[in-house]
């Protein structure tokens, strides 16, 4: 019984570290050059992106030769919109998205967070480039001046009804384009256009977007062997009509199969925090590539281009490029929000979650909001572990009978067929006793869906990004930076082994005070909150272990009686009933 309590409290460990370690990608060791400069995607080859010395004088030069422009702009403006939870700046040249500061979410210097990487090599597109099977003319499209329309004085100011920018171009050599971007106030969706014609023929120009996203994305906690990853690098991410499943691809799955296509309900790039994607694009083509991009002052970082091909020039396209809020993704599309991944128990983080949000609401503090919830599952879990603390309690009472009875069958092989008659004294002692064997397994191992649950749920949410509970905890998705909180959670591990009932040789007791220290050592960089969720419930069960023990009171173990003693008890019944049958 107690192996299994073991094994069960192993297995709890490896499901924690391993959906750490496997379900989250790590960062990709070899980046893929990306589309703007790649060859087919048979037959790139892995390599490094780095801005080239000759880049400016070979842009000058192209620029030189091309066609004059009849219809565009004589210099560079840069259209800043405003919308409730956005800052966005768009250039005209190129018409494209240059800045994406998100309002309600910070970076680690306190701005707030662009999702579109910064000081990127002058060969890098971004978001709603445009590309034709022609580089000449892919060049330029994404680096003529075009014509604005929609943005006085280089602002817009969007209201509830939303606002719409246009950017025309074309030149001398009959390439005519049309891009029109109408902003929503509210909730990160970018409904795009476009039209090309080349020598007065169209053109279905792919949309790129990329590389994402963001300098920082979500940095949050090591990559160690024993704490596993507790931040997603940017990945492709899809979710086709036909299934409900979102489908995730880390670099090796990128470089495997980078092109895919269907009907998609969603399709794009996402990190931890962040998404940007096309949303119910219908028929579609979407090609991803990543890539180590060296930024100013830092090492390379990983990043992923996505590529969308339409069946028809984009019009009325819609692209999401915001938060992994559950809310904020539900309002654009409900299976949006299978971009937060919340992995096999998703079917219960979700209420889990909302529960957190309902919470907050009273409360104001995502630190106290745990707390509370962590008391509420520990009140509604309490039963289980009631009935497993008096299960576990009568198999200590009655371990000195069942060892007695092991004892007298000790030298019999496992094969040896009078090996069952010993399994039969055990259940008969069980059953006369009341213990269930399984009594004190089950409901813990009914319990794990829950903390694993709660787990996800914490790990994901970007509620608690930036979330501040106070005192020396300033972001609870961050590790405790003095360690103060994974300290307190490993004391109380310690304690609630030790008081827990134990039938546990010496040997195995001292197996099982090592679990308190590997989660220590687990959860020494993983985010706050979690710690606080773990060292909230271990106080409870404490409390809770004592309160049982005062309702049942102390331990009785009935020592079992020597061999001899028996078997003189068992001969005089048996002489016993001989001479009343005689009589």
């Amino acid at each position: 019984m107690e192996r299994r309590v073991l094994i069960a409290v192993f297995l709890s460990f490896l499901v924690l570290y391993g959906y750490q370690s496997f379900v989250v990608p790590p960062p990709p060791a070899a980046p893929v050059v990306s589309p703007a400069s790649a060859p087919s995607p048979a037959t790139a080859a892995p390599q490094q992106i780095a801005p080239s010395q000759q880049e400016a004088p070979v842009a000058q030069a192209a620029e030189s030769a091309a066609p004059v422009s009849v219809l565009g702009d004589t210099v560079e403006r840069q259209i800043v919109v405003e919308t409730a939870t956005v800052q966005a700046t768009l250039s005209n040249r190129g018409g494209r998205i240059i800045r994406w500061r998100l309002k309600d979410y910070r970076d680690n210097r306190g701005e707030p967070v662009d999702l579109v990487p910064t000081a990127l090599p002058a060969d890098q597109p971004t978001p709603f480039s445009l590309r034709v099977d022609d580089d000449a003319t892919t060049n330029r499209l994404n680096t003529s001046l075009y014509r604005v329309s929609g943005a006085a004085n280089d602002r817009v100011d969007v209201g509830s009804d939303g606002a719409t920018v246009s950017f025309e171009f074309e030149d001398a050599s009959g390439l005519r384009a049309v891009k029109q971007f109408r902003f929503d106030r509210e909730n990160y969706i970018v409904t795009f256009s476009a039209t090309v014609e080349s020598g007065g023929g169209p053109l279905n120009p792919a949309v790129v977007w990329g590389p994402g996203l963001g300098d920082i994305g979500a940095q949050v906690g090591g990559g160690s062997f024993f704490t596993g990853n507790y931040s997603q690098p940017p990945q492709g991410i899809y979710e086709r009509e036909a299934t409900s499943e979102a489908e995730r691809l880390a670099s090796d799955a990128i470089v495997e199969q980078p092109v895919h296509e269907g009907q998609f309900r969603f399709a794009g790039i996402d990190d931890h925090y962040f998404l940007a994607a096309v949303v119910n694009s219908g028929q579609a083509k979407v090609e991803f590539r990543s890539a180590a991009i060296p930024l100013p002052d830092q090492t390379p970082r990983p990043f992923v281009t996505a590529t969308f091909t339409f069946a028809q020039s984009p019009k009325d396209v819609r692209f999401f490029y915001g938060p992994k809020q559950f809310d904020v993704l539900e309002s654009v599309d409900r299976e949006l929000v299978r971009a937060i991944n919340f992995g096999f128990f998703g079917w219960l983080a979700v209420p889990l979650l909302g529960a957190l949000q309902s919470i907050y609401g009273f409360v104001g503090n995502y630190g106290w909001s745990i707390i509370l919830l962590t008391v509420f599952i520990s009140i509604a879990i309490a039963p289980l572990r009631h009935k497993s603390v008096v299960s576990m309690r009568k198999m200590q009472e009655v371990q000195p009978q069942m060892k007695a009875i092991q004892d007298r069958y000790a030298g019999l092989k496992a094969t040896d067929p009078a090996r069952q008659k010993m399994n039969t004294e055990i259940m008969a002692l069980y059953k006369e006793k009341g213990v269930n064997p399984a009594g004190g397994c089950l409901p813990m191992l009914l319990q794990f869906p829950v903390l694993l649950s709660f787990y996800s749920m914490l790990s994901q949410a970007i509620e608690l990004r930036g979330a501040e509970f106070g005192w020396w905890i300033r972001d609870l998705s961050q590790p405790d930076p003095y360690y103060v909180v994974p300290v307190l959670m490993a004391g109380t591990m310690f304690w609630q082994t030790k008081i827990t009932p134990s039938t546990a040789d010496p040997a195995q007791q001292r197996i099982m005070m090592l679990m308190p220290l590997m989660f220590t050592v687990m959860f020494l960089w993983a985010p706050s909150g979690l710690v606080i969720y773990w060292f909230v419930s271990n106080l409870w069960a404490i409390g809770q272990q004592y309160f049982t023990n005062w309702m049942i009171g102390p331990p009785v173990v009935a020592a079992a009686r020597p061999a001899a003693e028996r078997q003189l008890k068992n001969v005089g019944a048996s002489r016993t009933g001989g001479a009343s049958k005689k009589s």
